[in-house]
């Protein structure tokens, strides 16, 4: 019978002397195992080399075969096929290849990922399951052999639970929490101090107790086991608690086997990075989850983003948090497991709230991706494109050694600094997709384009694109539809997958990261967009109206006074249309192309404010605030401005926006600024006064450059070390400290007056000098009479 299921987890395993691909899937029933037949990995070579690579797998032992499919590369070099006997001979022949020069094509595509793109699986798949086989408990075989599988559409129900560990500074575990729909449980590591049970009534979970780390991770594994779950997630759960159980229990002597059929977990660690495998299960951090849906904190620690999701913290806030939750495992016990707990329940709730579990699945059956895999943009790339390109004869090229040259960013336009009544915003809708379809950018494109000059599309740097054959103009053009049905289906998560993907499209095809990477691509689309942008301003003007900034896709009209074309609201339309039409008469008589350019009004500024650059008289770029005005509402909006960016002080971002409020609204400013910069003498606003900036590279790197975050660090270290006590920030990790008068100093560390005159001059003044000139005020007026307390 024909059965559905998602992938869980994909991996390629050896059996003698043959490579198979192992394929852990969900279905209704439960997950079940698939086995391929015999996979051969493959790779191309230029025919021109093929003497040289049998000649070196001759002297080396090596078995590889040869099969002429007529493939050639976009460059039009024509390749032969290589095949080895399993895995382990094509990672010896890619060695020996880049030893002695030889070009391989396509060779560091995992042999599971080619098994799935090939027969163009993206998530979901069909398979066939013999009515003839043992079953499982749950009605399904554990493991089918020589598996037949081909692309599907199914939507899973997956089941997850959260995961957290609490251990000290050296790894030893102090407890493990689990929780989910089924179970909601800590195993805590009885500390000797503690002969007493605890007492555990009246707690949403259960305490179990265990008398060595080993009896805790064994019966961690037995509970994971039992639940049997599709998903584990945590936060930050692959860099910290899954590759600490992991050398817990290498240390242990114990095989640490929570995936399914008994599998055990592997960590492979690679350039500060970590790869978590585990066959039967994904792993998802919820850190990774949110980034790659474009989510933007001044932090992601569970604590910030918690706050800002849930409006709910941690249960521990002390600055020091391991030397409290190092105490509490001494002192209190339940207490420790209830911030163990708490920490599981957060990020389910989170993952609740931005429907990333969602989000993921449905990244796969576009992409191909797992569902635990971060970023990928380049690997979804190769899977949507390669097997295309394939069916064309042609393979990818080589990713470029040195990473390529830079293709030319986004199109900026100088501003024009102040202070504006109505100000609109016309948007292009996803320019660089449309871009993209309009102009048929494409790599097979361009290889056709430039053996068929004659009757291509111009791109930049002599770039060519062919009309007829191209891939990427059509997948984007398939996205577009399924994001427009998401969107009349209020899918966000879908929605939201698809803008991603899109738009990823212009950053892969300018990486040196992917095989496809050729400037006159990006270029393509990046140098088109500046044209694009100032034939926009300048048939903007033409109708009378003034452009003071353009940014990418989004040009700013301001249209004070000007009510030939009727209310801003009217006006943005009717420019959006004129603009409209003109690009399709133009691109048509031009170069016979259908437009899908699409600007759109976007934005009416009722009050909006474009600063100069910082000492000087030019506007500044890509910062900006105003009032913008909704149906039935209006609110202020910051880009760039302190009031959005995390290395100000909270005084920094409150001040500005209070006063930017009463700049817009009329109000009056002079009393306000002068209450403020009191109160901040006084000491009133303390609180307030906090910077936060993270370490980049372990503190004793910091030699030459000793910017404040890292002099609070050092001055905090030494304390901490003349005290007996754990130097907190000698690794990457975030320092809050404040300015004193015997300079930056941590806030467990503050030894010295707050130095009110440095957040005056650093905090305050630049905020208001960049604006109030616009209302005829200067701030060394405002606070000519009011002088430091200690002068």
């Amino acid at each position: 019978m024909i059965k559905q299921g998602y992938i869980l987890s994909r991996s390629t395993i050896s059996i003698g002397n043959q490579s198979y691909v192992e394929l852990w899937v969900a279905t209704e029933e439960g997950a079940v195992c698939l086995h391929s037949d015999p996979q051969y990995p493959s790779c191309f070579i230029a025919a021109s080399e093929k003497a040289k690579l049998t000649t070196l797998a001759s002297q080396n032992n090596l078995d590889i075969r040869y099969s002429d499919d007529d493939f050639r590369t976009l460059e039009q070099t024509p390749v032969i096929t290589v095949k080895t006997a399993n895995e382990s001979t094509m990672h010896q022949l890619r060695g020996l290849a880049k030893d002695h020069g030889i070009t391989l094509f396509e060779a560091d595509i995992r042999l599971a990922d080619r098994f799935l793109m090939e027969r163009f699986i993206y998530g979901a798949l069909e398979f066939f399951c013999p009515s003839n086989i043992e079953h499982s408990h749950k009605g399904i075989p554990n493991t089918i052999k020589q598996a037949k599988v081909r692309a599907g559409h199914y939507t899973p129900s997956l089941t997850s639970i959260s995961l957290d560990i609490e251990c000290d500074e050296h790894e030893n575990l102090y407890s493990i929490a689990i929780a989910s729909s089924q179970c909601n449980q800590v195993i805590v590591v009885r500390d000797p101090a503690h002969p007493a049970r605890y007492i555990t009534d009246n707690l949403p979970f259960q305490i179990e107790e265990v008398h060595s780390e080993s009896a805790l991770l064994t019966k961690t594994m037995g509970t994971i086991n039992a639940i049997d779950p599709d998903i584990i997630m945590g936060w930050n759960i692959k860099q910290f608690d899954m590759a600490v159980l992991f050398r817990r229990a290498q240390k242990a002597k114990l095989t640490f086997t929570i995936g399914r059929n008994n599998s055990a977990l592997s960590i492979r660690q690679w350039e500060g990075q970590t790869w978590v495998d585990l066959p039967g299960r994904a792993v998802i951090d919820g850190i990774e989850a949110l980034k790659t849906m474009t989510y933007h904190f001044d932090s992601f620690s569970l604590d910030n983003v918690s706050r800002q999701l849930l409006g709910k913290q941690k249960l521990i806030q002390s600055e020091d948090k391991l030397a409290e939750i190092k105490r509490l495992y001494k002192e209190d016990p339940i207490a420790l497991a209830k911030y163990n707990h708490e920490d599981c329940v957060l990020v389910n709730n989170i993952a609740s709230q931005t429907k990333y579990i969602d989000f993921l699945i449905l990244r796969g059956t576009l992409t191909g991706l797992d569902i635990g895999r971060p970023g990928g943009s380049v690997a979804a790339f190769l899977n949507v494109y390669l097997p295309k390109l394939h069916r064309k004869g042609y393979v990818s090229g080589v990713r470029p050694e040195n990473g390529g040259l830079a293709s030319p960013g986004g199109y900026v336009m100088t501003s024009q600094p102040g202070l504006y009544d109505d100000v609109l915003v016309l948007d292009y809708k996803s320019l660089y997709p449309s871009i993209i379809r309009t102009f048929k950018i494409d790599p097979l494109g361009l290889a056709e384009g430039l053996k068929h000059p004659e009757t291509a599309i111009p791109g930049f740097k002599g770039a060519m694109f062919s009309k007829e054959s191209h891939f990427l103009p059509a997948i984007i053009d398939n996205l577009w539809k399924q994001r427009d049905e998401a969107k009349k289906a209020k899918d966000a998560p879908r929605s939201q997958a698809i803008k991603i993907l899109m738009n990823s499209f212009y950053g892969v095809l300018g990486s040196g990261g992917c095989p496809f990477y050729d400037p006159r691509l990006a270029s393509s689309i990046t140098l088109r967009g500046h044209e694009i942008m100032q034939t926009t301003a300048k048939w903007i003007e033409e109708l009378g109206y003034v452009v003071i900034y353009g940014d990418t896709d989004s040009t700013f009209v301001h249209i004070e006074g000007n009510t030939d074309l009727g209310t801003p609201q009217q006006t943005g339309e009717a420019l959006a249309k004129e603009i409209n039409q003109r690009w399709r008469e133009k691109l048509k008589k031009e170069m016979n192309i259908t437009c899908f350019l699409e600007i759109e009004f976007e934005t009416h500024f009722s009050k909006f404010f474009m600063p100069t650059i910082r000492g000087s008289v030019l506007g500044s770029k890509k910062r900006y605030a105003g009032i913008k005005v909704n149906s039935s509402s209006k609110e202020i909006v910051f880009k760039g401005l302190e009031n959005v960016r995390s290395d100000w002080t909270e005084l920094a971002k409150q001040f500005q926006y209070e006063l930017y409020s009463r700049v817009f609204n009329d109000e009056p400013v002079i009393g306000y600024i002068k209450t403020l910069i009191q109160q901040v003498r006084e000491g009133k606003m303390d609180e307030h006064l906090v910077y936060s900036k993270r370490l980049r590279k372990p503190l004793s790197e910091y030699v030459k450059a000793m910017p404040p975050h890292v002099k609070a660090a050092k001055h905090a270290d030494n304390l901490n070390k003349q005290q007996g006590l754990p130097l907190r920030y000698q690794n990457n990790t975030s320092v809050s400290y404040v300015i004193t008068l015997a300079g930056p100093q941590t806030l467990e560390h503050v030894s010295a007056q707050y130095d009110y005159q440095h957040y005056i001059d650093k905090q305050i003044r630049p905020i208001a000098d960049s604006i109030l000139p616009l209302i005829n005020l200067s701030f060394d007026n405002i606070t000519a009479d009011q002088l430091p307390l200690f002068s």
